[in-house]
């Protein structure tokens, strides 16, 4: 089958207007660049990882558009040039796609990541190094957590290291399922996976599935009583809105480990944390920092 692009160059007011109109005109993908990237024009646009980005785009975006063909392609410049949110905007043209082989360019897009050298998180598509010794097999989903990102990354070396032998062991805001599988194989003697997303719950269940691992995945009423290791991989707002219910999830000489922050973010999570545990920063990477804390008896 052969696609076509639309490209289109529109100033920022544009953005959103455009993208939603290419949606409805069955455009298969649509992305947004900044039109002067790698130019003394270039601007950073910066947000956390999950929240929505602080614009919707440059002063001057770039908008490339995927069509099954060249018609359509052709077809939505037309449609667009005759709208009201068209000013200031214009059609760059249309290109046609070079057939590929999709689903082998986008795995070739994800190698086996190395949380350290006997532990790897490995998509089923590749074998696993000789060295690895603790694998978990992961396919991009859904579902956040993959092991490319540092937060994810810093957990699972905090679990590799911390092997939580006959522990009871939380994980709240599972994503993927990837910390719960990662404490099992580690020796976990049972895990409880939550998360508000029920995306997240049912992609965890499949992943614990083949892993051939045995874990509890559900929404966060299925977190009960206390646990030795109490794990969230999310972002610093939610988690200093979270203290009170995690801390409480925490028994008595029991590790809670937070991920999904910024290192400007760690005085303001050791605040808001200081009622119930001190915490400390474990590990930083990229920017992003671990933070956790041994729970002391009451």
């Amino acid at each position: 089958m052969t696609y076509h692009e639309l490209v289109l160059l529109l100033p920022e007011g544009a953005v959103e207007p455009v993208s939603d109109a290419l949606d409805a005109l069955d455009a298969l993908s649509v992305s947004v660049e900044d039109a002067d990237a790698l130019t003394p024009a270039e601007q950073a646009m910066f947000g956390e990882p999950g929240m929505p980005a602080p614009r919707e785009g440059w002063q001057r975006s770039r908008i490339v558009a995927l069509f099954a063909s060249e018609a359509l392609a052709r077809d939505a410049a037309r449609i667009l040039s005759a709208q009201d949110f068209w000013v200031d905007s214009e059609t760059v043209g249309v290109r046609k796609v070079e057939d590929q082989d999709w689903v082998r360019l986008t795995q070739s897009q994800f190698d086996p990541v190395e949380i350290t050298p006997s532990f790897w998180i490995v998509p089923s598509w590749h074998q696993p190094p000789e060295a690895a010794t603790h694998v978990i097999r992961l396919d991009p989903g859904l579902a956040f957590g993959t092991g490319t990102h540092p937060t994810t990354r810093m957990c699972l070396r905090w679990i590799a290291a911390h092997a939580p032998q006959g522990q009871r062991v939380l994980d709240y805001g599972c994503g993927s399922g990837i910390l719960a599988i990662g404490a099992r194989l580690h020796g976990a003697s049972e895990v409880d996976a939550v998360d508000i997303d029920p995306a997240a719950v049912e992609a965890t269940r499949l992943n614990a599935s083949e892993n051939h691992v045995e874990l509890s995945a559900g929404l966060p009423e299925l977190a009960a009583g206390q646990y030795q290791t109490v794990l969230a991989n999310i972002l610093a707002t939610p988690l200093k809105v979270l203290a009170p219910l995690l801390c409480g999830h925490v028994q008595a000489g029991g590790h809670l480990v937070l991920a999904g922050i910024l290192e400007r973010q760690a005085d303001e999570l050791k605040q808001a944390y200081a009622s119930w545990v001190q915490l400390e920063v474990l590990d930083s990477e990229d920017g992003w920092v671990l933070m956790g804390a041994c729970k002391k008896a009451a």
